[in-house]
């Protein structure tokens, strides 16, 4: 069947709304699935704070993107792109240490909670570093998505100077972690030194990857009887199981990188849209872990309330919420485009036209 011009536009356009789509989806049920396997980790016996196994095997996903590059060098990124993206894992690396270690002090649910700060933290690095602006209605959603994720922090204020400290280091790690966000969409996207999405991820990866390889060597080797081994064999677990749960661990990251990195380049919003998606996967978060833990392992914090469900009904309205401001900001600014190159092709100054 023969398909007219505009009706191809039109089926083109709907794919790659679908693709869109489904890598967001991707990105925020792969994120939801990584603290779930920490849990397990944690309860096998292999999730020492001090040794970083399993961060190791967290890099080592998106390392594994290095082999899809092409083995033409004249296709790889310029040397200063590859500076560019080394500096950002490396700042990704402290981010990440003061977001685990304030983790382990204020416990998960206000860690997943005070993360979430990102949406917030991205928007606002994003208009001072990327020039993007946001209208009224889009700043009203992304402040609807951390109101909601607010609701939660009610009843975990009371748990002592150790849950205050942790808190102070993942707001600044998340503050941390959300410009990382912005330095990803800006090495992608400005300039003339840019990488591509597979690109990034790989050096990236490797990056990170090889700082923990070298931590492992350092710190974990030599302890590993007292710091690995032997929690293993208090919690039961085998070689097997640990190295199953590790090796998911890896390839849940390996999709949630490749769709994190995808979001920031092709989705409307960028950095933004990554950092709002990130706070509904947190609220995502209560609810598996409310299924799969509660009652199982660990206290109530695993298990789901009135509080959080009010915070989900919240976070999931301000996402389709910013969402819908988005996408009538951009139809706005296309249709602006649209008038502006009409009215330079018959002629006329732009400006003239618009006075």
């Amino acid at each position: 069947m023969a398909v007219g011009k505009s009706g191809s536009v039109e089926n083109g356009s709907a794919e790659n709304d679908f693709v869109l789509l489904m890598n967001a989806a991707f990105y925020v049920l792969s994120g939801c699935f990584q603290p779930l396997l920490m849990t397990s980790l944690k309860d096998a016996g292999v999730a020492d704070p001090t040794c970083q196994l399993y961060m190791f095997f967290y890099y080592l996903g998106p390392a594994s993107f290095i082999f899809t590059l092409s083995g033409d060098r004249s296709e790889w990124p310029s040397n200063r792109a590859i500076i560019k993206a080394v500096g950002i894992a490396l700042f990704d690396i402290v981010a990440a240490a003061m977001n685990y270690t304030g983790a382990s002090m204020a416990g998960p649910t206000i860690f997943a909670i005070v993360y979430s700060s990102v949406t917030v933290w991205a928007a606002l690095f994003s208009q001072l570093f990327l020039g993007r602006k946001m209208n009224l209605g889009q700043w009203m959603f992304v402040l609807v998505v951390f109101g909601g994720l607010m609701l939660t922090t009610g009843g975990s204020m009371h748990l002592g100077k150790d849950v205050v400290n942790g808190l102070v280091l993942i707001l600044f790690g998340s503050m941390m972690h959300a410009l990382t966000y912005v330095m990803c969409e800006a090495v992608m996207t400005v300039g003339e030194h840019i990488l591509t999405i597979r690109q990034n991820c790989a050096i990236q990866g490797i990056v990170a990857a090889f700082c923990y390889l070298l931590w492992q060597a350092v710190y974990t080797y030599p302890r590993f009887e007292d710091k690995i081994w032997e929690p293993m064999q208090d919690a039961g677990s085998t070689i097997a199981y640990a190295s199953y749960l590790l090796l998911a661990f890896a390839l849940s990251n390996t999709v949630h990188s490749i769709t994190f990195f995808h979001t920031l380049q092709k989705f409307p919003g960028g950095a933004t849209s990554a950092g709002v998606m990130k706070g509904l996967q947190a609220v995502l978060v209560f609810v598996f872990t409310d299924w799969v833990y509660c009652g199982k392992t660990g206290g109530e914090e695993m298990c789901f309330t009135r509080g959080k469900f009010l915070s989900l009904l919240t976070v999931t309205g301000g996402v389709v919420g910013y969402g819908y401001a988005t996408q009538k900001r951009r139809q706005i600014e296309l249709r602006e485009e649209a008038g502006y190159e009409q009215v330079a092709n018959i002629g006329m100054d732009p400006l003239e036209a618009v006075n």
